[in-house]
C-alpha cells in the first residue's frame, strides 16, 4: 500500500514554529500518512487572514493555528466551518488549564512565547523577506538573500524556504518554467547561496497529481505526463550544472532533512564569502 497524504494547514500570528514542531510530532505516530504542509506566519490582521482562509478552500485539510486576536481566531473558526475543514487551537487548551489554576486570565500577546532578543529579530526579518520573495517575486532583491533555491514545480521550494526562514536564513525561491527564461540578473548574484532541487519524475508527477487532485484541477496537461516532467528534471540539472550551482535531490528527504542539508552548504558558502570580503 502507497504513502498517501493530506493537507495541513498551520496558521500563526507568529513564526509558525510552535505549530510545525506540536504537528510534526503528532504525524510522526502515523505510518504511511504524510503531511502537505501550509505556513502561514506572522498573520496578524483579516487581509492577511482572508489569504490564508482562500488556500485553504483551494486545498482543504486540517487547520491548526495559534491566533490570540479573538476576532482573527473567530474569522478563521467561522471559515473552517463553511469549509468543512477540522480546525484546532493549539494554545487555548493550554490556556484553558493555566487560567484554571493560576486562577487569571492571560494577557493575549501575538508571539509572545518567543523572547524578544536579537535571534527573534533576525527570524522575524527572514520570514519577512521570505513571504515576500516566495514563487519568483521581487527579483531586484535577489541580492539580499543568504539562500535562493531554484527548481521545478513540486520540489518543495517554498516549505523549505519558510524552514529556513524559522532558521533566521532569508530565503528566497523561483520555480524553472519550461520555456520561460531566468530572470536577467541571477547569473551574477554574488551574495546568495544559489542551490538548485531535484526530484525523480515519479515523485515529482506524484505530487503534483496530489496537487492538481485537491484543486480539482484537470489532469489532462504536460504538468504531470511523465516524459513532460523527466524532460523538466533533465534541463534544470543541465543548467545547475552550467552555472555550477550545488544541487540536492529531494526525492527521499524530509523537509528538514533538504533544510540541514542547505544549512550544511551555506556555511561553507558564508566562510567563503567572509574570506573573499
Amino acid at each position: 500500500m502507497g504513502r498517501s497524504y493530506f493537507h495541513l494547514h498551520l496558521v500563526s500570528d507568529a513564526t509558525g514554529e510552535t505549530l510545525i514542531a506540536v504537528s510534526r510530532a503528532a504525524a510522526a505516530q502515523y505510518q504511511g500518512v504524510s503531511s502537505i504542509e501550509h505556513i502561514y506566519p506572522l498573520v496578524r490582521s483579516k487581509s492577511q487572514l482572508d489569504k490564508a482562509i482562500a488556500e485553504i478552500e483551494a486545498a482543504p485539510g486540517m487547520v491548526l493555528f495559534t491566533l490570540v486576536d479573538q476576532d482573527l481566531s473567530q474569522g478563521l473558526e467561522e471559515a473552517c466551518k463553511r469549509i468543512g475543514a477540522p480546525c484546532l487551537s493549539i494554545l487555548q487548551p493550554i490556556l484553558n488549564l493555566f487560567q484554571s489554576y493560576i486562577g487569571m486570565e492571560s494577557t493575549p500577546r501575538p508571539g509572545a512565547q518567543h523572547m524578544l532578543n536579537a535571534e527573534y529579530f533576525r527570524r522575524i526579518d527572514a520570514l519577512n523577506y521570505t513571504v515576500l520573495h516566495d514563487d519568483g517575486q521581487q527579483v531586484d532583491e535577489y541580492e539580499e538573500a543568504d539562500v535562493l533555491l531554484i527548481g521545478v514545480s513540486r520540489t518543495s521550494k517554498t516549505p523549505t524556504s519558510i524552514y529556513l526562514a524559522n532558521r533566521g536564513i532569508k530565503t528566497a525561491n523561483i520555480p524553472l518554467v519550461p520555456n520561460v527564461p531566468l530572470p536577467p540578473g541571477l547569473r551574477k548574484l554574488k551574495h546568495p547561496l544559489v542551490v538548485g532541487l531535484l526530484a525523480s519524475p515519479e515523485r515529482i508527477v506524484q505530487m503534483r497529481e496530489n496537487r492538481l487532485l485537491a484543486l480539482n484541477a484537470d489532469y489532462d496537461s504536460l504538468y504531470v505526463d511523465r516524459l513532460s516532467v523527466a524532460d523538466e528534471v533533465a534541463q534544470s540539472r543541465r543548467l545547475f550544472a552550467e552555472l555550477g550551482w550545488p544541487t540536492i535531490d529531494v526525492t527521499r528527504r524530509s523537509i528538514e532533512e533538504t533544510a540541514a542539508a542547505v544549512i550544511d552548504l551555506y556555511r561553507v558558502h558564508s566562510m567563503k564569502f567572509i574570506a573573499q570580503a
